[in-house]
């Protein structure tokens, strides 16, 4: 630690200059454009060039940081001076980047969790331009990873939870990255496209006479397949660039170490968790992965926001047991995964099917009227199978409903499309919140909030009973719920539909 502020490497002053290059390159190309329209070249369109530059090599010089016994501080800008400052205690998550610029110059960026709900880069604790060695210096500082060990000259052990095995690309087409970069990819495509006036030269009577042979049997089959051939291929390339490399360690004794994370192929990401702040693990398989075999898991992170789960991520898509390994390891037990877990009996379950076929069924008729079901066609199938698929997803998410207090953690299951299980430590719930729709109430259900300061910000048990939901919240933290109930022996449910 020390009270003197820093700057940051000198070889950033490499880095500032072409980020700012890059920043203002709309405004060049613009530049260029109206001069060469004008038949000027004028020496002030070097000012386009250099001015950004100029502001590169200025962010530098107005950069500092220091880190002292009680806080960090970032301080950057000249004319608008923007300072950051947050107490040590207040610190989550280290994470640390590697661009292939930063790569090439071996620096790394820091960036230091604090919780906060900003979303804006300019609130961010960022310290852009470490070298890698002095960057993992601070991440033991700022999280005192050493601060366990017994004997002073004594290093902290690392012990290798998961390493990334190849062959678990074969669950990368079944996640929505794929459909994610390929919606991007058809954006950039048609941007470029409507950029260079492909749209204007495109004849739509000639598509239409070209294609007017096509056999729809055929066409949209191989359409299909070559979709799903281009979505399959996205989604590796991002599951393997994302992910390769991925390494799980834990340092320092048991539960009162940290976690480091590490991953990534042309950008490396190195994430680092304090035993203290992890208060529990979320294991998720949506629908394409549970039929595989395959999920993932995050940890639960005190004061880290649910849009910071890349952060939190423990396991990238894998098999089930992989996963459950990894989420037992976090927790220190495996009984919250593996126990079985209370239903929510028959009134929870006819809310699961009123919830999927009544909507489905006002929009199937809605469809039937409108456009009638004359003809059998690809349209009418679609229409005459929606109440079956709307059926078996309400059986899959009744099934699904479940909750339990075990080895000192709530554990919550839902979902079907994409079904989580919970498992959050007791000595991480802050409160709890007991919430009932008008139609939960005449079914004598309601929704159970375990409130936390991590992750998503809370737990959720969706539909159940009301006397089950009390004697959770009672048998969970007694003291805290005791207050509140009429008699804590013979009568909880007048602890229903209170805020504690």
């Amino acid at each position: 630690m020390t009270d003197g502020w820093q700057r940051l490497d000198p070889r950033m002053l490499l880095v500032y200059p072409v980020r700012e290059l890059v920043r203002f390159l709309p405004v060049l190309i613009g530049l260029f454009v109206a001069g060469t329209a004008s038949g000027r070249t004028d020496w002030w369109h070097g000012l386009g060039v250099v001015l950004p530059m100029a502001l590169g090599v200025l962010r530098y010089f107005t950069t500092y940081f220091r880190i002292t016994e009680a806080r960090v501080e970032l301080r950057r800008g000249l004319v608008n001076r923007h300072q950051l400052s947050t107490p040590l205690d207040r610190v989550r998550t280290v994470d640390i980047t590697a661009s292939l610029t930063h790569r090439a110059l071996g620096l790394t960026t820091v960036r230091i969790g604090t919780g906060t709900a900003s979303r804006d880069d300019e609130d961010q604790l960022d310290l852009d331009g470490l070298t890698a060695t002095r960057a993992r210096e601070l991440r033991a500082e700022l999280l005192s990873l050493g601060a366990a060990s017994a004997a002073p000259d004594a290093r902290p052990t690392d012990r290798v939870v998961l390493r990334f095995d190849p062959a678990w690309v074969r669950f990368a087409p079944l996640t929505t990255t794929g459909l994610a970069l390929a919606g991007g990819a058809i954006g950039v495509t048609a941007q470029v496209v409507n950029t260079f006036g492909g749209f204007d030269r495109l004849d739509p009577d000639e598509l239409v006479d070209s294609t007017a042979g096509w056999s729809a049997a055929m066409a949209v089959p191989i359409a299909i397949v070559l979709l799903l051939v281009a979505v399959s291929t996205l989604a590796i390339v991002g599951y393997v660039v994302t992910n390769w490399g991925f390494t799980l360690t834990h340092t320092g004794p048991e539960r009162r170490g940290a976690w480091h994370l590490r991953r990534g192929l042309l950008t490396t990401r190195e994430t680092t968790l304090d035993d203290d702040r992890v208060s529990g693990v979320t294991t998720a398989a949506p629908l394409g992965l549970r039929l595989a075999g395959g999920g993932r898991v995050s940890a639960i992170v005190t004061g880290l926001g649910g849009d910071s789960s890349g952060s939190s991520l423990l396991a990238p898509p894998a098999p089930r047991a992989v996963v459950e390994r990894v989420a037992g390891e976090v927790l220190g037990t495996s009984a919250p995964l593996d126990a079985p877990l209370t239903t929510h009996g028959p009134r929870a379950v006819r809310r699961r099917y009123s919830r999927a076929l009544v909507p489905t069924a006002v929009v199937v008729a809605a469809a039937v009227l409108l456009v009638g079901l004359d003809t059998i066609s690809v349209w009418s199938l679609a229409v005459l199978l929606a109440l079956p698929a709307a059926a078996l997803v309400a059986r899959d998410r009744a099934a699904a409903l479940g909750h339990a207090l075990v080895d000192g953690h709530v554990v919550a299951r839902s979902g079907s499309l994409d079904r989580r299980r919970d498992a959050l430590a007791v000595a991480g719930v802050i409160g709890w919140n007991l919430r009932s729709s008008w139609f939960q109430r005449r079914a004598g259900l309601t929704t159970l909030v375990a409130t936390t300061a991590g992750g998503r910000q809370s737990v959720t048990v969706l539909d159940v009973p009301e006397g089950a939901a009390v004697d959770l919240a009672y048998a969970a933290m007694p003291d805290l719920v005791a207050q509140f109930l009429v008699s804590p022996e013979t009568n909880r449910t007048a602890f229903a539909r209170l805020d504690l």
